[in-house]
């Protein structure tokens, strides 16, 4: 059989039965382990049927659509038509004819990008005939009237996250480049997948924990998290690293960051070419980093305002022993942010002026409109939640991770299902990818304060409601300069939502917004000459009238806040290199903290 362009089949190989008996004994064996792991763990936990509290949403979405039946009789019909039309088109097709396509799947949609779908007429008819059911559903689901905003929101999620599930793109007989694969193969690739499969189901001891990259490509402080440094200082919380410099002066103030302890601190310091770390040391920082511990049932008492005390308080006490210096500059990323803001409330009002000036990477203040992160935030989840943390006494960082894996589902775990699974490949080594499972887990006493009294209860943008180390916490009281990058693609803090922090604060406020998402789009280095961002010195309350009054400028916004926190204090003074401080260092960088695994 000679292959055509779009043709899926080319010539069928038989596969090697000594390979495939192999296989079979393997499996049956590798499964025997993974179901007893899976049954001790399911004896160990509350098996609770619904723990995402999805079937009630659905039972009140159904009742509504049922009391309005028009809705779903004109949703019902436009699909009919669109599908009628389709046949149509397809019919056409086969006889040499060109129609257009009757739906096509929204730009950037990876999943059909192999030429057959659209050149095979049989693949384009199952291609078309999937979006044209997801529309019907999406709209189906979001025609329901009367539902509250959070119902309706969760109802809205789930549905995407089966309509994903359902793609022709995840099952062998319907996705043209695995039947390629398959019949290149003999069906090898498969077998393949088959023991990828079971390989991640011993990862995550009878749960499916999907390989996302070739981890065995990365060690930390090897080939990622190399940037020069000691540790000076740690606690129960952190350790504080200290970077050596790499210019004879630097600036006098000091740059402390606190990044989010729901990950670990390398994402700012990846590989040399795209660290934040490397290259805000180059400008003539002195740059001290949080690496936060990854915390077991000894921390379960650890709560917010223990990272706080032993956080950023005592980095900066730390910073002053190591260089002499009381004022320095801080950034926050996301929850680091969040940390940040509340602990800068908190200085405020003890007139403690040490943070001379804080930069906020994509961090909400202002948690009433979450985004999809609010779908996991509800009394019925929470409470399920806080039952698992109070036995382990903490929250399991893969099941963070998990919930971040599923804002973006066709991209962080349907394309591995294909890769690993269908293709029977193994994942691409990806540093990004690396760190994303390199998850950390939360102490409950923290994890709980902050899901309910800031996602759940938003009282951090309440004035005087929270109190923390003894102090009234009211966020307008903070008067230091203030810089903030969002993310226009961001699924964990939207932009829209991190805007409202510019209404906030009561000092000279900078707001940039980056393209792309919640990392790709901080972790963007100049040299990279990707994404653009955008600027405007207003700072209208509606986030859309600032978009509109924005300058789009080509590139990085690194070198923008570079010259935002430079020219508040350009004062330079001979390079400062850890240990020559009051204090001495413990290791080298990264230290043992972020070492330290979930699954250790």
């Amino acid at each position: 059989m000679t292959e055509k362009p779009g043709d899926p089949m080319p010539d069928f190989r038989l596969p090697d039965p000594r390979l495939v008996t192999r296989t079979m004994a393997e499996v049956a064996e590798r499964s025997q382990r993974i179901v007893g792991d899976f049954l001790k763990r399911q004896a160990e936990t509350d098996a609770n049927p619904d723990p995402l509290n999805i079937g009630g949403a659905f039972m009140e979405m159904t009742s509504r659509l049922m009391a309005n039946p028009a809705k779903l009789m004109e949703a019902q019909l436009g699909f009919w038509q669109d599908y009628i039309t389709l046949w149509s088109h397809t019919a056409r097709r086969m006889m040499g004819g060109d129609p257009g396509p009757v739906i096509e799947e929204p730009r950037g949609d990876r999943r059909f990008k192999d030429d057959a779908w659209r050149e095979n007429e049989v693949f384009d008819f199952i291609r078309q005939s999937y979006l044209l059911a997801a529309r019907y559903f999406t709209t189906a689901v979001n025609s329901a009237d009367g539902l509250d905003e959070k119902t309706a929101q969760k109802v809205d999620f789930y549905t995407r996250q089966f309509v994903d599930a359902m793609s022709p793109a995840n099952f062998v007989l319907t996705n043209p480049e695995v039947l390629r694969r398959t019949a290149e193969t003999g069906g090898t690739n498969l077998l393949k997948g088959l023991s990828n499969l079971l390989a991640d189901l011993e990862r995550g001891k009878g749960k499916l924990r999907i390989r996302m990259t070739d981890d065995s490509k990365f060690r930390v402080g090897e080939n990622i998290a190399v940037t020069p440094g000691q540790v000076v200082f740690q606690n129960d919380l952190m350790q504080l690293i200290q970077y050596n410099p790499t210019t004879e002066t630097v600036l006098k103030r000091p740059l402390v960051i606190f990044p989010p302890w729901i990950n670990k601190f390398y994402i700012l310091d990846l590989r040399p070419k795209n660290s934040f770390i490397r290259w805000a040391v180059d400008q003539g920082h002195t740059v001290f980093v949080a690496s936060w511990v990854n915390p077991d049932e000894s921390l379960a008492d650890k709560g917010f305002d223990d990272y706080m005390r032993e956080g950023v308080l005592a980095a900066l006490d730390a910073i002053e022993a190591a260089t002499g210096e009381r004022e320095v500059n801080a950034i926050g990323y996301c929850l680091g942010g969040t940390l940040l803001a509340t602990t800068l409330a908190h200085m405020a009002a003890r007139r403690d002026n040490r943070i001379k000036s804080a930069t906020y990477f994509v961090t909400l203040t202002d948690f009433e409109k979450p985004g999809e992160l609010g779908v996991f935030i509800d009394e019925e989840q929470l409470t399920a939640l806080e039952g698992k943390m109070d036995k382990r006494g903490f929250l399991d960082g893969r099941e963070m991770a998990t919930t971040f894996n599923m804002l973006r589902a066709n991209d962080l775990i349907w394309s591995f299902v294909v890769n690993n699974y269908l293709m029977g490949q193994d994942p691409f080594p990806f540093d990004l990818l690396y760190w994303n499972d390199d998850s950390t887990r939360m102490p409950a006493k923290m994890h709980s304060f902050y899901l309910r009294r800031m996602y759940q209860q938003n009282d951090l943008i309440k004035p005087n409601v929270l109190e923390l180390l003894g102090t009234k916490i009211d966020l307008r009281k903070i008067k230091v300069p203030t810089y903030m990058i969002s993310t226009r693609e961001d699924h964990i803090a939207p932009w829209k939502s991190t805007y409202r922090g510019t209404q906030i604060y009561g000092g000279k406020v900078r707001f940039v917004l980056a393209a792309s998402g919640h990392i790709a789009g901080v972790v963007n280095p100049p040299d990279s000459g990707k994404y653009s961002h955008w600027i405007n010195e207003d700072l209208p309350p509606d986030p859309e009238a600032w978009l509109a009054g924005a300058t789009e400028l080509a590139g990085s916004w690194w070198p923008d806040w570079h010259r935002w926190a430079s020219a508040m204090d350009n004062t330079q003074v001979p390079a400062r290199k850890p240990g020559d401080g009051q204090l001495k260092p413990i290791e080298a960088a990264p230290g043992s903290y972020v070492r330290v695994m979930a699954v250790d």
